[in-house]
Parts: structure tokens; sequence; C-alpha cells
């Protein structure tokens, strides 16, 4: 009776232990974001900042707008399904998984070709690879300013794998047959779980975290608590449980004391035999789904291509593919961006997809400069991995891009005068475009001359080039500041500054939880939103939701090699888009051959295709003066060229759904013709002189 009272008081105060502490975290949070709603109040420039700030919500819509303008004349059978189902249904856009497990597969809606299964490459398997390998000051920097925020992050971890051990004892009777059969039933539903958790972001910010951690650290308090009154009130119970034979249970118990490993059978094999997992539990409420994850999911097939350039960087290429198709895209990201910019508005809304739609072959080509250093040498340190400039991404990366995708569609096209060793040819069964965003643009400029200079093809038949870097003397005080203390501090920063970056996956794990949180609380989001569009010269791109995108995610990270920032500074110095400058005369000329480094914008009438500029009005990042600028010398050069403005911001021209944009973009694909074969360099040249 006594022992029933007890447990009766322990159970109501630990209840109300939890609710105070929960609305206590509910009210403080509350406090936060009514304190950023009236510090937005007095900052100048936050008109409508809070309209969009929700994020990408990463859940793969079957409810969608009606079908755009560019799909009218070509669309996909599973494209034209969501369409219709969109029309006919009223429910609500998240995908519905019935409870006895009924959905379906990739495979089931859009089967992908053979061959992209076999050449799929998992980034994700060689992310942590080069994990610890951030240099020793940044650890240390990170560790001491953040150590409290780590300390409060990890303590719910730490409770949950002690809660984790004492409840995953196994039994320890023999299995039958029926508790096989058991057993395979729960593995197949931990299948569908694990479907469902990757289809739907189910990401927890801090403030979750922390709700979480308080309440594991009550039922932990409180589970000791009960114990020693049970112990105190029932002492013959307690040491008969106390020296009960169970060396079974110590020793199944032992292979759990370290918490990190789970005995596990897979799916599926012939061999049912337990092996041991390592159980990330850090990952489970966070997001970290590659731009694969996202083109399955939405029944589109997908190919991974592994690319290695010459000075040894490992690149990942990855392909929408139309293998039968003799139209190819090439989309190129910017600066701190990825593959994933192009996929991330889903079905109808991104660029990648449009083009499949209409019959591309639609490839996604990604920079060197991710925190995970791929590269063929698994031992390179971070200050080798991130010595490069602009120049390397247009000399190197899209090169190995470029030459990859003509060995891919010269072999599927079956050109039979292709070398087979060298996989190059002066003819080209296909025609292929390039549309590319901000950095990228610069690069792919960078591409086609140099290419041109050394009497080389470039294959590329278009240009699309989306707010281009390149020109940066029109910009914001705030940027012009930064470049003037940049370039004065340079030579002291690039002793002990290799790129810029988070080097560690706690750290990128809480900017991914951050995220979230800025999504649940608008006021804090919004306030986020005023100062980063501060810091980028006034620039109203939806930076918030960005970082919510999961290429920003704990496992990897794009980042910027301080090379590319002092290039991008010598360019906006210099007021001319020139290659990377040495520093001196004498090594100038070792790489160009004169003691200055090339000024691109004077050889752009070696540029011999169309090429099609769009700017953004509203963008503060590469003004529209600027974008001109390249048009104005295209145009004096010679060049095909057209110019067209958008209200966009900076980030809009790719994490935003505009469809004037897409149908102005495939309208200029378009114009290029389905000839079979494109002519030679030399052919080219001679056109161009008649």
């Amino acid at each position: 009776m006594l022992q029933r009272l007890v447990d009766n008081v322990l159970a109501v105060a630990k209840e109300s232990v939890k609710t105070f502490t929960y609305e206590s975290l509910n009210n403080i949070a509350r406090l936060i974001n009514g304190i950023s709603a009236l510090l937005l109040t007095l900052l100048p420039g936050k008109t409508s900042i809070l309209e969009g700030i929700h994020g990408w919500e990463l859940k793969p819509s079957l409810r969608g707008p009606r079908l755009p303008r560019w799909m009218e004349n070509g669309v996909s059978s599973f494209n034209q399904f969501i369409h219709d189902l969109s029309v006919d249904s009223d429910d609500s856009s998240n995908v519905d998984y019935s409870s006895d497990g009924d959905y379906y597969s990739d495979e089931d809606i859009h089967p992908a070709t053979p061959s992209s299964h076999c050449s799929r490459v998992s980034r994700s398997s060689s992310f942590s690879r080069h994990d610890r390998r951030a240099t020793r000051w940044i650890r240390f920097i990170f560790f001491w300013i953040l150590l409290p925020a780590r300390i409060l992050i990890g303590i719910p971890f730490y409770f949950f794998r002690i809660l984790l051990r004492r409840g995953s004892v196994p039994s320890s009777t023999p299995e039958s047959p029926h508790n096989s059969h058991l057993n395979s039933i729960k593995k197949a539903h931990a299948l569908k779980d694990h479907i469902i958790q990757r289809t739907t972001d189910r990401r927890r910010g801090v403030i979750e975290d922390l709700h979480v951690a308080t309440e594991i650290i009550i039922e932990a308090v409180f589970d000791v608590f009960h114990k020693a009154a049970h112990v105190v009130l029932s002492p013959s119970e307690a040491f008969k449980i106390l020296f009960r034979p169970h060396s079974y249970q110590r020793s199944t118990y032992d292979n759990f004391s370290d918490g990190d490993s789970v005995p596990t059978a897979t799916l599926g094999n012939n061999d049912t035999s337990p092996t041991e997992r390592r159980a990330n539990f850090q990952s489970m409420n966070t997001d970290a789904r590659t731009c694969q994850d996202v083109i399955t999911e939405l029944g589109y097939p997908y190919e991974a291509i592994r690319v290695e350039t010459s000075d040894g960087y490992v690149l990942l290429l990855e392909r929408i593919p139309r293998r039968d198709s003799r139209k190819v895209l090439y989309l190129q990201h910017g600066i701190l961006d990825s593959s994933m910019g192009w996929v991330s508005n889903g079905v109808v809304g991104s660029p990648a997809f449009a083009a499949y739609d209409q019959g591309y072959d639609v490839y996604l080509g990604n920079f060197r400069g991710l925190v995970s250093r791929e590269h063929v040498n698994k031992n390179i340190s971070s200050r080798q991995y991130w010595n490069y400039s602009i120049n390397e991404h247009g000399t190197e990366d899209i090169p190995a891009m470029i030459d990859k995708i003509h060995q891919i569609k010269v072999c599927e096209l079956g050109n039979s005068e292709t070398d087979s060793q060298e996989g190059t040819s002066d003819e080209q069964p296909y025609k292929l475009c390039a549309v590319c965003h901000s950095l990228g643009g610069a690069a792919i400029l960078m591409y086609v001359i140099t290419r041109r200079i050394e009497e080389k093809s470039h294959r590329i038949s278009r240009l699309v080039l989306l707010s281009p870097a390149g020109f940066h003397d029109d910009s914001s005080i705030m940027f012009t500041l930064v470049e003037y203390i940049f370039l004065w501090l340079s030579p002291l920063l690039a002793l002990i500054i290799p790129a810029f970056y988070i080097p560690t996956r706690f750290f990128r794990m809480l900017l991914n939880k951050l995220a979230r949180d800025f999504h649940n609380y608008p006021a804090v989001g919004g306030l986020v939103q005023t100062l980063m569009s501060y810091v980028v010269g006034g620039d109203s791109s939806n930076w918030v939701g960005v970082l919510g995108i999961p290429h920003y995610n704990m496992n990897d990270m794009p980042g910027v090699s301080f090379r590319v920032a002092q290039h991008l500074a010598q360019i906006k110095r210099a007021k001319k888009f020139i290659m990377y400058d040495y520093g001196s005369p004498s090594a100038n000329m070792k790489v160009y051959g004169s003691p200055e480094p090339l000024d691109l914008g004077k050889y752009y009438g070696l540029i011999d295709i169309p090429v099609d500029l769009v700017a953004g009005k509203k963008d503060r990042v590469i003004r529209p003066s600027m974008v001109k600028k390249h048009y104005r010398l295209l145009k004096n050069a010679g060049v095909e060229v057209s110019y067209n403005e958008y209200e966009y911001a900076h980030l809009d021209f790719t994490f935003s759904h505009h469809e004037e944009l897409l149908a102005y973009v495939m309208s200029r694909l378009l114009l290029v013709g389905p000839s079979t074969k494109q002519p030679s360099l030399r052919n080219g040249r001679s056109k161009k002189r008649d």
C-alpha cells in the first residue's frame, strides 16, 4: 500500500515537473520570438521580410500548381499523373502512406535504367571520410567558443543512449519460426519507416531538442528516486532481484556496453545471422538527404558519375538520364551551392525537371569544395585540398565534367568515329547547352575562352547565364569595405585559413537545427533574414530558407576556398574580369606567359556561341549593371548575345519557383536546333570568318 502511494506521488511529481519545464521553455522561446519581432519593427528594410520565410519543407507534393507553359508541349507520364491528381483531389499536399504499408517505390512509378543502379556513387559514404582532419586551431577556437552549446545539446543524446541500453536487452529464449516471421514483418515495417523518414522532413530544432533533453533528464532522475524508494520500502524483493542469476542477460548486455553498435540482420540476405551495425543516433533528428534522394523520391531516374580532374579532385556529376536524347543540358551551380539548387522546387518548379520533361538529357555539375574533401589522394591535407581559385573551376572542373558528358553521349549514341581510348571526337552527335548561375557563369565563360585560346573544342552550343559573376565593381559599401579589409589582411589570413567552412559534424548539425528553429519561430527567422540581407548588401533573397536545404547538413557542406574569395576581391579591385593574380610578375609569367593575369573581357571575341544573360532587378550581390557590363563587352565583340531582367534577388534564380523564368530559359534552349552533329572547332571558326 505504501509502495503504491509513493509510486503515485512520484508519478504526479514527475508530470508536474515536466509540465513546468516544458511551459517554461515555451515561454522563453515566445519571449525570444517577441523580442525579435520588436527588433524587426525598429530595423529599416524589413518590408515583407516575413513573407516566404518557411524554409524548404522537403515533402514531395502531389498537389501542385497548374502545368506551366513550358510543360504544355512535352511532359513525362509521371508529371502528367501528378497534375491530374492535383486537379481531382482536394486532400492535403503531403504524401499519404497507408497504415498497412501499401506504397510505391521509385522504380514502380518511373523505373530507372539498369546502368543507373550500377553506376550510382554514394556521396554519403565519403562525407565523413576526412571529417577529423580539420586544422587544429579551428577546432580549438570552435571548441571553446561553443562549448556550452555543445554540452547542452549533447545531454539528450547521452541519456538517450543510457535508456536505450536498458530497454534494448533481447530475450534469451530460442527463436521459433513464428517469431522469425514476426521479426521479418518488423524489419519490413522498419524499412517502410526509413523510407517515410527520407520522404519528409522530421528534423528537430534546438528548442525541440531542449524539450526532449529535459524530458529525458526528468525521466532518468525520477527513475532513480523510484528505484531507491523501492529498495527502501521492499528490501526483500530488491535483494532477490539483486542476487537472481542472470548471466545470460549480462553477457548480452556487454555487447551494448559501448552504446554504439546494435546487432541486426539485413532484410533479404540469405545469411540472417546478426551483424553489428554502427548506430548514429545524432542523425535521427537531422536531415542529410542528397540530390539523389530528391530526384528519385519524385519519380525521376537518377545516375551518379564519378569524375576525376587532371589535378586529382573527385567530382560528382549527377544525371537525370535520357540515353537516346540528342539534346543535352548541363546545369552548374554558384558559390556555396550544389546541384540541389536545380531540383529544390519540386516537380513543376525546378529547371532540371523542366528540361527533362522537354526531352533533355540533364546533367548536374558539382564544383570541388566540399567539407568531405574528395580527392584521389586520400591523405590530402586541408591546406592542399583548398589550394585553388576560380581558375580551377573554369579550367579543371568544367572541362572534366563536359569531357565525361561527351564520352557518355558518344558511347550511347554510337558514334563509330570516336577514339575509344581517349573518348574525344571532332564531331558530336548531340547538342549541349549550359545554364549556369552566379560563380558558375563566370567559370563557364572562363572555360569557353581558355578552350578557344588553346584551340580546343568546348562542345557547347548555347549559354544561358543567370546573374553571372565576373564584374563586381558596382557593389554595396559593405562589400567594398570587406574587399579592402580582406585584401589588406590576406597575406596573414592565407597562413592560417585555408578555406571558409564549418569543420566539425556537431556545428554543422547545429546549423541544420537552427534553420529549423528559424522556420518554427517566424520573427526570429525574419530577424536573421534581415541581418543577413544587410551583410550581403541588402539582397532580399530567402537566405534563411536556403539554410534549411539539406546540402547544408551534418555530413557535408559546401565551402569557399580562401583563394576563391581572394580571386573575387581581386576582380572587384581591378574592375575587370581577370584570372587569378598569383602576386608577382614572375609567378604570373609562369602560368599565363605575361606579367599580368589574363583579362578575360578582352577575349570575349573568341566566344563563338549565343549567350543569354539574365539579371535580377533586386539582386544586390551581382547588380544588373554588372550583368549589363558583360552584355556590352559581348555585344561589342560581335557575340550573339541577349539580355533580360526580372524582379528577382540573387538566390531567386535557383531557389524560388518563378514560371516566367523557366519559360524564358526553356525558350532560349529550344532555339538550338536538333541537328545530329555539331561542326568541329575548325569549321566553326571558318564559318565565323565568312
